[in-house]
Formats: C-alpha cells, structure tokens, sequence
C-alpha cells in the first residue's frame, strides 16, 4: 500500500511517515500543496492524507483539482481546523474522512487502512483466500490458522492481491504500489518478492497471468 502525505510541518511529517513505514506502507510526503498536487495526480497511490493549511496551495484547492480531473484516490484530511465549516468544505472538497490534530497515529493507521480496503471493493475488513487470511483492519496475515511473517515489500504485494482476490492485478500497478517514490526498481525485483511469497505461501496460490500480471487465487489450494 502507497501513502502520499502532504503535510508542511516537517517534524510531523517525518514522525507519521516513520510509523507509517512501520505498519509496512511505502510514504511518498510532500511539503507544500503544489508537489502534492502534481504527485495526486501523476503518480499512483492507494489513499492520500492532506493538511488543508499548506503553502503555495491550500489542501482544499488541491484536492478539488484531483477531483475535477477524475482523481478518485481516498483522501483523508488531517488538519489542526476543527471547525464544523472547516469540515464542511473539506467533504464537500471530495474527502473521505477527516482527522483534527492533536491525534494518535494509531487511530490515523486505522482509517487509512479503511479507507484502502473500501475502495479496493472489501466489504468486510477480513478477506480469505484458500489458506489465506488477510485483516485488512489489523493488517495481519494467517497461514492456515496461524500468523504469516513478511517483510515490507512482501506484505504490499500480498495485501494488495488479497484485497482483490481472484482478480488480475497489473504488473506496474503492484510495483507502484510497492515503491516509494524516489526508489530505484530493479526490473526484476517483482518477481522476486513474488517468488519469496510463493515459498512463504505456497507456489499455486499466486498466479502468473502472462502479458499482464498476478492473480491471489483459492484454485491452487
């Protein structure tokens, strides 16, 4: 799962993307509204947070831009306003939810996880898949019953396959999903961590669709 924060509060920024890593999200932060905006809507991420009080260009700005031009990425808006005004314009903006400041990163690592998991189509925060079971809300995987250990990039590619189960998923989606921003990709590195996985998971459960991607399939089961 990719993440773009658009915070200008430096220490802030830098302590969400640190937790943020660490519930195994790639972050790609921008400082003002302007980087935000051009990165909303060149780049592919799975759920954007947005200060609305940014310089150069107000969050609000930005993500109606991202809207008119059909952008549909989940946005949460994390800001110090708390006014009902201030929320009033920031749904009526395009937002899918709203976090005031102070505020627990656990809490925003929660919604954050929602929101993908709403958008990807997942109506209940639990998805199986054959032996595999996937708490889009905990972020957790099992292996038949039991807790499955994954590194970063391995739990992006799994998390992003198991939340669209027994459908394709394109190659250069799943990379820019996986990599942050400033990342060099190695062009083989995909098919790396997809081998790691299928020796973690088992090698039928994760298929091969040549010319196009990988499907997270119960057939192979």
């Amino acid at each position: 799962m990719r993440v773009l924060l658009v915070e200008d509060d430096a220490a802030l920024a830098d302590r969400v993307a640190r937790a943020l890593r660490e519930e195994m999200f790639a972050v790609d932060v921008a400082a003002n509204g302007e980087d935000g905006g051009h990165l909303g809507a060149t780049e592919r991420y799975d759920v954007a947070v947005l200060d609305l009080g940014l310089p150069k260009v107000d969050g609000a700005t930005v993500l109606r831009r991202w809207r008119a031009e059909g952008r549909d990425l989940p946005v949460l808006i994390l800001t110090a306003r708390e006014s009902w005004s201030d929320k009033v314009e920031g749904f009526k903006a395009g937002a899918d939810d709203y976090l005031t400041k102070p505020f627990r990163v656990e809490e925003l690592v929660m919604r954050l996880r929602a929101l993908v998991r709403r958008a990807a189509g997942a109506a209940s925060s639990r998805v199986v898949c054959g032996p595999i079971a996937f708490d889009a809300q905990l972020g957790t995987f099992e292996l038949d019953g039991l807790p499955l250990k994954l590194t970063g990039m391995e739990w992006r590619v799994l998390s992003c396959l198991a939340l669209r189960k027994e459908a394709v998923v394109d190659r250069m989606e799943l990379l820019e999903r996986v990599y942050e921003g400033d990342a060099e990709v190695d062009s083989n590195s995909l098919e790396v961590i997809v081998g790691r996985l299928r020796r973690k998971i088992g090698r039928d459960l994760i298929e091969t669709v040549r010319g196009r991607g990988y499907r997270l399939t119960a057939n192979g089961a």
